[in-house]
């Protein structure tokens, strides 16, 4: 038999952060709102009603495509009516876009899990209108229209995924594009990231497209991995069974972890798209796009190479500090107080800051402890005002209160005791109490020191100076 290796392409949809639908006033996130009350006469498609584009949706769509290196930003573009029926789509058809889209071509890179970076190719992206939601309750279908008319941008790649991690990696970084120029949350279980996946396979070797299946409703990266991997192995099983496969929608069954035939999947013509008669052309002037892609900031892959040029990062640590917009500032924002190796901020960062961040659910952004405070606390700890314990005690209080580090250890008396004369009196009156600790060193078990580090820093309340103490102990039990 031969071998196959999988072909991937991915359409998503992505719901707009903005504040109104897409056509009419009723707010676009109606997340927490009870079914069927954040909807007027524009978004069920009432009679007699026409919309009103939201220019907003226009101009975060701009940025998106900017931001995907877009090929051309249509200066003219049109909307078009997808005609098809369903339950929760009450007009009868989708307010989208069709061969005249927002933009056209782009692409985005994606560091693939084995090392090297795929570029995948963007086709077009477009904007249009959401459907509503069908949800099902012991044996009823039930229509939500709330979600009618929120605003969405899809965007179609080409067949250029080879895995299912590929495809995984694909989404972790465009949720992460979207957030760090702010035009969606991206959160997948709200909905407000789709994906559909399709997928065909061809023997290794072959260039041609084969026969595609299109998985539907996955609501999370974890789960298009798994949706993938899972169609991939039924259609070499159909291949290899003699049979032809077939062009289906699936739906992707997270309980069991299987995909299900949904329907014959539809072709374009089945849509009978048409341009939409209510809404004027798009028309984009090309001084507005270079405005908005002159405010674009520095994209994350730039920011973790430029982390690792300038401040000589290892790649661990700047792709974990780049993982999210606000923390990549929070911490060049620190470093530029900071008279000190980059990589020290960055070790306290990774180790104790996102910790807290993780614990209260915040972003980095959201801290009471502010950049230039954390500067100057790991600063004392590497001046050795402060022990490394009482460093991390202080975080934890700066961020309670916001006081500034040094009232902190100047009201607390925190400052780190480097008293030679009183440390080495603590140190005899240890070494006195515990004789047996003492033959224990004198035998050749030299680790016993950090025993007898840890009662002076139990003595002193974690404020002694760690090297001086051992440097202490060290020519007292020497002499014993």
């Amino acid at each position: 038999m031969p071998e196959y290796e999988s072909v991937i392409g991915l359409e998503t949809h992505i719901q707009l952060n903005t504040k109104s639908k897409i056509f009419c006033g009723c707010k676009a996130d109606s997340w927490e709102d009870l079914p069927n009350t954040n909807i007027c006469p524009v978004c069920t498609g009432l009679p007699g009603v026409l919309p009103t584009l939201n220019n907003a949706v226009v101009e975060k769509a701009v940025i998106l495509a900017l931001a995907m290196n877009a090929d051309s930003v249509q200066p003219i573009s049109y909307f078009a009516r997808k005609n098809y029926f369903y339950p929760d789509l009450p007009k009868g058809y989708q307010i989208s876009q069709y061969n005249e889209p927002l933009a056209v071509g782009g692409h985005i890179d994606i560091p693939l899990p084995k090392g090297g970076i795929r570029r995948i190719q963007i086709e077009k992206l477009h904007i249009e209108e959401d459907a509503g939601k069908t949800v099902r309750d012991n044996g009823k279908r039930l229509i939500d229209f709330n979600r009618c008319g929120v605003p969405l941008v899809e965007m179609v790649t080409g067949p250029d995924f080879r895995s299912a991690d590929e495809a995984a990696q694909y989404l972790i970084r465009l949720r992460q594009l979207l957030r760090w120029i702010g035009i969606s949350n991206a959160d997948m279980e709200r909905g407000q990231l789709r994906c559909d996946a399709n997928v065909s396979i061809r023997p290794i070797g072959s260039t041609d497209l084969h026969t595609k299946t299109e998985i539907k409703n996955v609501n999370s990266i974890e789960n298009v991995r798994a949706a993938i991997n899972v169609e991939v192995r039924r259609q070499i099983r159909e291949v290899e069974a003699g049979r032809k496969i077939e062009s289906w929608t699936l739906d992707w069954d997270e309980t069991t972890e299987t995909v299900r035939k949904m329907r014959s999947k539809e072709s374009e013509a089945d849509y009978r798209y048409f341009r939409e008669p209510d809404l004027l052309p798009i028309q984009i002037e090309g001084g507005w796009i270079r405005e908005i892609k002159k405010a674009l900031p520095e994209l994350p892959l730039a920011r973790r190479a430029r982390f690792v040029e300038q401040y000589e990062l290892p790649e661990y640590d700047a792709e974990i500090l780049t993982e999210e917009k606000s923390l990549s500032e929070y911490l060049e924002s620190a470093l530029s107080t900071f008279d000190g190796d980059p990589k020290v901020v960055s070790n306290w960062m990774i180790n104790d800051l996102m910790r807290m961040i993780r614990e209260k659910d915040i972003l980095a952004g959201d801290l009471t402890i502010q950049p230039g405070q954390l500067a100057e606390l790991i600063q004392m700890v590497e001046t050795k005002e402060i022990t490394g314990s009482t460093g991390k005690e202080l975080l934890e209080k700066v961020q309670e209160s916001g006081k500034d580090p040094k009232i902190i250890v100047e009201t607390e008396d925190l400052g780190q005791v480097s008293d030679e004369v009183a440390l080495r009196q603590i140190a005899k009156n240890v070494i006195t109490q515990n004789p047996d600790q003492v033959a224990t060193y004198k035998g050749g078990k030299s680790t016993v020191i950090g025993w007898f580090v840890g009662q002076i820093m139990r003595e002193t309340k974690g404020k002694a100076n760690a090297q001086l103490v051992q440097s202490i102990l060290r020519e007292l039990l020497d002499k014993a």
